[in-house]
């Protein structure tokens, strides 16, 4: 019999079920394509803590309520709390210390990511043992569009994705399919939605954690993916040769001269998608996902910390507010970049925001196994000073 964790409520945005030996995890803000506020933070965290460590607890279970799996961050939580400094600083930091426990999980997870899954929602998805998807799976990460910059973890594993597809994605916020995701390891298995309910009962019913059975209880279910012709993955030649580039006005100067070419007619509402977005918002994703490369999980993880507090600062731009304005708060659709166009963008006060923070302002990332749960925002620096006011 399944039993409610802690209040019995359906209003609750994120709901835990025990059965068994098994967990099952619901995303449960479907009006708001599950959109993740520091509640939902709050929640995730208890659970995931909870279950690790309880030994008879084998497999976890993810899914979204609705349409959506998880369209990532509340953006209108970022945009009220512009006129209060560091008022988004305690999720920011409670998301990026569990996207490491997310990443170097104990037990089994395994995402049904069925529908939109974008930005810090797919973070709950990619880094999982088992991530399934569907045809109505939407992938993106369009962080960078709005002024912001790719996060959650992304900075390192879009900087591992085959030749320079990871910038490309980074980029443009391009949209990749359940197919395309799997295509190139972002998920592991592809299952036809109207299957999904079933697998979940199945898995439920596994009442196990062990990979291999997982593996094959989803397999009954999955496809064999089949890339579509006109799939962006079959372009990676094209995707290498501009989005190796130093800069982004040499990449999209690059672009432009493929883009007259035969045959690439794709390729003009990317380019006018990357036209469009917050020059210093393309910058500082760039530079972001090339030091990723060199960078462990933890050292992404503390840099993206940085950024998006000094950016949610509006440290060196104000364009992170005036994206979200345009986009989602008066919905023009015409920001007002500030500095207008690249070759206005400084990169000494690009570079500026990636400076390391005193040690005790960092991101606080457990480095041993038996103070794997430690680092918790309440023990932080910011923590502990907010207590004590």
């Amino acid at each position: 019999m399944a039993q409610e964790v802690g209040k019995p409520n359906e209003e609750e945005v994120v709901l835990g079920e025990e059965i068994d030996h098994v967990r099952l995890i619901t995303l449960n803000r479907p009006r708001q394509l599950n959109v993740i506020s520091s509640r939902v933070v709050s929640l995730l965290a208890e659970y995931l803590e909870k279950w690790e460590k309880d030994d008879k607890v084998e497999l976890i279970l993810i899914k979204g309520a609705g349409r959506a799996f998880s369209a990532g961050g509340d953006l209108k939580m970022f945009y009220d709390g512009r006129t209060e400094k560091d008022s988004c600083l305690e999720v920011v930091y409670r998301m990026y210390w569990l996207c490491y426990h997310i990443h170097t999980y104990k037990k089994t997870q395994v995402a049904l990511a069925h529908g939109i899954s974008m930005g810090g929602g797919a973070s709950l998805m990619v880094p999982l043992k088992f991530s399934v998807v569907t045809e109505k799976t939407v992938f993106s990460t369009p962080e960078a569009s709005i002024g912001f910059h790719t996060d959650c973890g992304f900075s390192y594993i879009h900087s591992r994705l085959p030749g320079n597809l990871g910038e490309y994605l980074a980029l443009t916020g391009a949209r990749l399919n359940g197919k395309e995701l799997v295509a190139i390891g972002l998920a592991t298995h592809f299952v036809p939605s109207e299957k999904i309910p079933e697998l979940e009962k199945r898995l439920i019913s596994l009442n196990s954690g062990k990979a291999d059975a997982v593996k094959s209880a989803i397999e009954e279910f999955s496809v064999e993916v089949k890339l579509d012709d006109e799939s962006v993955l079959n372009k990676q030649s094209i995707i290498n040769e501009c989005f190796s580039k130093d800069t982004v006005a040499e990449i999209i100067q690059s672009f432009e001269v493929e883009s007259k070419k035969e045959g690439n007619g794709w390729i003009g509402p990317v380019l006018k998608g990357l036209k469009r977005s917050s020059p210093t918002g393309l910058n500082v994703t760039l530079k972001s996902i090339r030091e990723g490369r060199k960078q462990s999980l933890s050292e992404c993880l503390k840099k993206e910390f940085r950024l998006t507090i000094n950016i949610l600062r509006a440290t060196i731009s104000n364009d992170v507010y005036e994206g979200i304005r345009a986009l989602t708060i008066d919905k023009d659709n015409s920001p007002k970049w500030s500095p207008p166009s690249l070759d206005k963008v400084d990169e000494g006060k690009v570079d500026l925001i990636f400076q390391q923070f005193e040690e005790k302002l960092e991101l606080q990332i457990p480095e041993t196994e038996e103070c794997r749960w430690d680092g918790k925002y309440e023990n932080s620096t910011y923590g502990l000073c907010k207590t004590t006011k």
